[in-house]
């Protein structure tokens, strides 16, 4: 297996990240390395060859509420599970000097696929969430074929969607 990423490490030049939005930027200069080491999530880096950071994404385990999924979604599912294991695509910032060149879509591919080899081999989960920042992130998750969930603000798709992408 392959990936475009590696995982955040001290090599790692995060100082000059600037992606444009406080929140995103903010944390990666000051709270990845401690999530990571505290077991919360997986910082995975888009590297320069200089070890500066072109991009950034997170992943970690979540759970989907039951009564959040749409009804069709519902129905394939057996009615024992309240809660239905996900996994959280909780990050994906690209750095404002390599914007336009189609990184944060070849950071969404690498986050999907992670996630679904992980679903086929390691952990079950029957989605990828994201919980958008903006209008922007929306738009962005929208194009991909992400759904809202109701009443929550986050998106979801499903694990049968991305499977189509990578099943061999």
């Amino acid at each position: 297996m392959s990936y475009l990423t590696v995982p955040l490490n001290t090599s790692h030049n995060k100082k000059n990240f600037n992606c444009g939005k406080e929140l995103l930027d903010h944390y990666l200069h000051t709270q990845a390395k401690q999530d990571v080491r505290r077991k919360l999530s997986v910082c995975f880096i888009l590297e320069s060859e200089e070890n500066n950071v072109k991009g950034y994404y997170t992943l970690s385990s979540t759970a989907i509420p039951r009564e959040l999924l749409p009804e069709d979604f519902k129905r394939k599912l057996p009615p024992s599970y309240n809660d239905l294991p996900a996994t959280l695509l909780g990050r994906l910032a690209i750095d404002n000097l390599y914007k336009g060149q189609g990184l944060g879509e070849s950071l969404l591919l690498d986050a999907l696929k992670r996630s679904y080899d992980t679903s086929v081999n390691s952990i079950g989960s029957m989605a990828v969430i994201v919980d958008p920042i903006d209008e922007e992130a929306i738009t962005f998750y929208k194009k991909y074929d992400f759904l809202l969930l109701p009443d929550s603000g986050k998106m979801f798709l499903p694990m049968e969607t991305i499977t189509l992408l990578f099943k061999v």
